[in-house]
């Protein structure tokens, strides 16, 4: 029984630790696979796994409940079923058999929980702190990080921990955080909103704009802001901005929902003073809250849709909020080799929770892995 605690322990250990909202401790989370791999049962394996995505995601009963109108029983609910996946796929393919078996199973569990279906809820995976142990190494880190990630899960798992150990080691001494694009600034803004479904007001618009305007006159040729800063897309709002853009020689990049006859599209749109269009259309909202297939009314999946956007000339990955969690949008944008990532997102439901910094820690690492440009823009 106390073995049993230990493991289950470990395991919230490396969600809640690994996912703290600091890009420095992703790789805690390289001990998950060995506890999951060495737990004494399939079920101690299961609780391991339920630890692990429920520590990783404990932001999200408030932050639910917060959009869902300040029911936690609801939060609660919510963080309990999203963990359902990810405990199941790794209850069931764990073994009590060695050898080869176990890294076989550990290794189609991390690629099922890393495309859809399954992967639609695949957050918190050990994968992700690729970047933090192999900055710059792009598909070869990923590889190294793979390896690493299924060398745990065998005999050989102490000197494999030492190993990563020492590329921690020597990545947190060197760490920097990755750089903005040259001429390009990412605002972040704090507008509270009470409901879900409330979208930006004409005060807000002219506060975002008064923001834009300072960034425009101290250099920016590109400023992104936040998702939803746009709000419903109408040609009021482009009148609006197109309006206040006269005259400036910048390029705007910000969120908005555009709407159509069965749900509309969780985009980002880019502005300049004679031309809007739709730049990116969202691959994965957000389950439930957002994306309701078994309905109309909600947001679209575009889920391998538009890989990469072109911005001035340069090839951008754009991720959306939600995005930032799950390892395909990412990677799917990678195989296109782009020149930055731009990530928006609006926290305005997280409550104070992690989340926010959990989605910006998970963008940094991406961007290191890979060694390219990073501009985020999020309301908090």
């Amino acid at each position: 029984m106390a073995i049993s605690a230990a493991f289950v322990a470990g395991g919230a250990f490396t969600g809640a630790i690994g996912w703290s909202g600091h890009a420095l401790m992703l790789p805690i989370g390289v001990a998950f696979p060995a506890l999951w791999a060495f737990a004494p049962s399939r079920r101690v394996a299961a609780l391991v796994a339920a630890a692990h995505f429920l520590g990783a995601s404990r932001g999200l009963p408030v932050g639910t409940s917060i959009f869902f109108g300040e029911q936690l029983a609801i939060g609660i609910s919510f963080w309990l079923a999203a963990s359902i996946l990810f405990v199941a796929v790794h209850a069931s393919l764990w073994t009590s058999k060695g050898g080869w078996r176990r890294p076989l199973r550990y290794a189609v569990a991390v690629i099922l929980m890393s495309v859809p279906p399954f992967g639609i809820t695949g957050w918190a995976s050990p994968i992700t702190a690729a970047g933090i142990l192999f900055p710059g190494w792009k598909w070869f880190g990923l590889a190294a990080m793979a390896t690493g990630l299924l060398a745990m899960t065998t005999r050989a798992w102490p000197v494999a921990a030492l190993v990563l150990g020492g590329f921690y080691a020597w990545s947190a001494a060197m760490w920097t955080p990755p750089a903005l694009p040259e001429g390009w600034v990412g605002i972040n803004t704090q507008f509270k909103f009470t409901a879900a479904g409330q979208y930006a007001d004409y005060a807000q618009h002219l506060e975002t704009i008064r923001m834009m305007r300072q960034a425009a006159a101290q250099g920016a040729s590109v400023v992104v802001l936040p998702e939803s800063t746009f709000g419903l897309w109408s040609q009021t709002t482009e009148n609006l901005w197109q309006s206040e853009l006269a005259g400036l020689d910048v390029r705007i990049i910000g969120g908005a929902a555009v709407v159509d006859p069965t749900g509309y599209d969780n985009t980002i749109m880019e502005l300049t003073p004679n031309t809007s269009q739709v730049l990116y259309r969202q691959r994965m909202p957000v389950p439930v809250s957002m994306w309701q297939p078994w309905t109309t009314g909600g947001a679209h999946a575009q889920v391998f849709g538009n890989p990469y956007v072109m911005v001035e000339g340069k090839r951008a990955a754009s991720l959306i909020c939600y995005e930032l969690l799950l390892v395909w949008p990412v990677l799917q944008s990678m195989m296109y080799e782009p020149d930055m990532i731009v990530a928006v997102g609006n926290g305005w439901w997280t409550g104070g929770s992690n989340i926010v910094s959990i989605l910006k820690a998970s963008g940094e690492a991406w961007a290191s892995l890979f060694d390219i440009p990073l501009v985020m823009a999020f309301n908090e």
